[in-house]
């Protein structure tokens, strides 16, 4: 018998440790590349990006030196939307084969050229770049710890600054880069994997003699002199006219760092103590909190069940009073209820969606190695999840009475898919305007149209045809014909008061994580604690169901049996604040002046927010669902 306690803690004790490890692991099946000396390494190029325009643009969108031959890396759904353009560089390097003052090419700027440069400069945009998967940082000390780094993706295209004595602001491009790998080797084989890809960016204006040729040797960087780059060269400069000679370096560090582990370093974040902190503080408040409502629930609802009873048995020919008096109608089927099966069919999609993206998350398949992994995996599941959305729906709707379920499923596969989708394709043609690498092509976007209306629609009338199929769900108290009126209700109990209310607890309970989301979508960076996110997530419906149920509780107690929507409203009210604190991080964290950059941001964050409102509020629904049916259920209606 000891057995089963022994394998119970040892199961909880491996749950634990993925929740709270699970940050890179690699999938199962992906085998590490080794390399021996002199074997050739192939540095790709990435979009650039810069957190003031939020606008991808292709590597070769600006004039850089181009190899013979661009060939596009093969690219998943996920990375295409994310505007991904993963390219073969003119970069040359060898394993374990230090490089210097390699000439890449050599560039005499335009009027056009120049100005593409210099509004890249301005808009602070960044280079990145990707060696055997690693993606390339800058990596800067850290001000509160010695020998400590933060590294940052990519580096900048250039800077803007003044000569001495001068006070005309110039701009300088980044051309030379002193690359450095970190390789981790083996001593069994003298093989060696690849840990880390970092670079020091400088801005110099290299110098030679006589005419420029491929042979020419430059006096600011020259391998045989052992004459290298550093920051007191004086910087290129970007105008009409100018020439460029693009060059870089190549250093080797062995590394203690196992292949395993290598991007561990790349997700440590500057305030990482800090977030581990208030996530946990917030857990606690929300933890007790929501304790402290089930209890008072539990015993308030106990009292009330077994006064009811007791009259009843006693015989007692008194008034029934309080959300007894209200069981005549309660299940009265309410105004809209079309829209609000739809709108829960739809939140019963997006829940078994961000359920299972979770779990596949938390188990380490989604890490940030797995690039463009986690937009498509969530795409996928919205599809397939269709098959459960048209269940829902059609079964509240043959519960409500309805008969035409061919309609509410039509109304279910198109009514959130297309406002979406319009929002989104509006969004797609600004960022076609402004030519940015961010634009879905014609061919993705079809493949989104086909994955709607050649697998989602047909699995919504699926599951709509075997919901409608199934018995009609019976209430447990039989609904007068005729509606009795509400009574005036107190200011505190007025629907839009009690709605807006509600919704505070569930933001809540997301509001810490909210700011670390929205700081990797916006400031591009990695997230990666999804263990604790999926434990926000349970927390979350967990606040959704109670305070919902508590504020039904009272709804009913004031002989209000108007409680279908509001129920759906009371915790999908959340996603108002969720708007509310993206126009707040807008103004005060984000430094974006462009106004289309501004529409990218508010129309991206209005369907997060028309998202979380269809969750929440599916969520909120459900538990009260269940919870009138289970105390109208528990006592004796004459």
């Amino acid at each position: 018998m000891a057995r089963g306690p022994l394998a119970f803690q040892l199961w909880i004790s491996v749950c634990l440790l993925l929740f709270f490890r699970a940050r890179c692991f690699y999938l199962p099946g992906v085998a590490p590349q080794d390399f021996q000396n002199g074997d050739p390494l192939n540095p790709k190029v990435n979009k650039v990006t810069s957190t003031k325009t939020q606008l991808p643009y292709s590597y070769y969108s600006l004039p850089y030196c181009r190899p013979e031959h661009i060939v596009d890396s093969a690219e998943n759904l996920g990375e295409v939307l994310r505007g991904d353009r993963i390219e073969n560089s003119p970069y040359e390097f060898k394993m374990r084969e230090p490089q210097m003052c390699n000439v890449v090419c050599h560039v005499t700027l335009n009027a056009k050229t120049a100005k593409e440069f210099k509004e890249k400069i301005d808009d602070e945009y960044r280079v990145n770049m990707i060696l055997d998967n690693l993606p390339l940082v800058v990596p800067v000390p850290r001000p509160d710890q010695e020998n400590s780094f933060v590294y940052q993706h990519g580096f900048h295209v250039g800077l803007r600054g003044q000569y001495a004595g001068n006070k005309d602001e110039k701009h300088f491009i980044n051309n030379h880069l002193t690359f450095t790998v970190k390789y981790h080797k083996d001593p069994m084989t003298e093989s060696a994997r690849i840990v880390g890809f970092e670079v020091k960016p400088f801005s110099v204006k290299h110098e030679y003699e006589g005419e420029w040729s491929k042979k020419t040797r430059l006096t600011t960087c020259d391998p045989h002199a052992k004459r290298t780059v550093t920051s007191s060269e004086s910087p290129q400069e970007v105008e009409d006219k100018k020439e460029i000679i693009f060059t870089y370096d190549v250093e080797f560090q062995e590394s203690d760092v196992k292949w395993a582990s290598r991007w561990d370093t790349y997700l440590l974040m500057a305030d990482d103590q800090i977030h581990w902190f208030s996530i946990v503080n917030s857990l606690m408040i929300v933890l007790f909190l929501s304790g402290m409502v089930a209890m008072i629930m539990l015993r308030t609802l106990y009292r009330d069940i077994s006064k009811y009873n007791q009259l009843e048995t006693q015989e007692e020919a008194q008034e029934e009073t309080g959300w007894k008096l209200v069981h005549g109608d309660v299940f009265r089927p309410p105004s809209n209820s079309d829209l609000l099966c739809v709108y829960v069919g739809t939140g019963v999609q997006f829940f078994g969606m961000i359920l299972v993206t979770m779990l596949f998350a938390v188990l380490g398949f989604l890490s940030p190695s797995n690039r463009g992994g986690l937009m498509t995996v969530m795409l996928l599941l919205w599809v397939f999840m269709g098959l459960f959305a048209g269940y829902s729906s059609a079964r509240l709707y043959k519960m409500f009475k309805g008969t035409e379920w061919k309609k509410i499923t039509l109304k279910t596969a198109f009514m959130f898919p297309a406002t979406v989708f319009a929002i989104f394709f509006v969004l797609n043609a600004l960022i076609w305007g402004e030519k940015s690498s961010g634009a879905v092509p014609f061919g993705t976007m079809f493949a989104l149209v086909f994955l709607w209306f050649g697998i989602s629609v047909p699995l919504i009338f699926v599951g709509a045809y075997v919901g409608f199929r199934k018995p009609a769900i019976e209430d447990p108290v039989k609904t007068n014909k005729i509606p009795r009126q509400v009574p005036e209700q107190a200011w505190y109990m007025n629907p839009a008061f009690s709605i807006l209310i509600g919704g505070i607890l569930p933001f809540g309970a997301v509001f810490i994580e909210l700011f670390f989301i929205l700081t990797s979508i916006w400031l591009h960076q990695f997230y990666y604690i999804f263990g604790f996110l999926f434990i926000v997530f349970i927390i979350l419906i967990i606040t959704c169901a109670e305070i919902t149920i508590v504020l039904c509780y009272f709804q009913l107690c004031s002989e209000d049996y108007l409680w279908w929507w509001r129920s759906y409203l009371t915790s999908g009210s959340s996603a108002l604040y969720l708007f509310l604190y993206a126009a707040f991080y807008f103004f005060t964290k984000l430094d974006i002046k462009k106004p289309v950059s501004g529409a990218l941001y508010f129309g991206y964050m209005l369907i997060a927010s028309y998202s979380f409102f269809v969750l929440t509020g599916t969520i909120g629904f459900y538990a009260c669902f269940w919870f009138t049916r289970l105390i109208y259920s528990s006592v004796k209606i004459d």
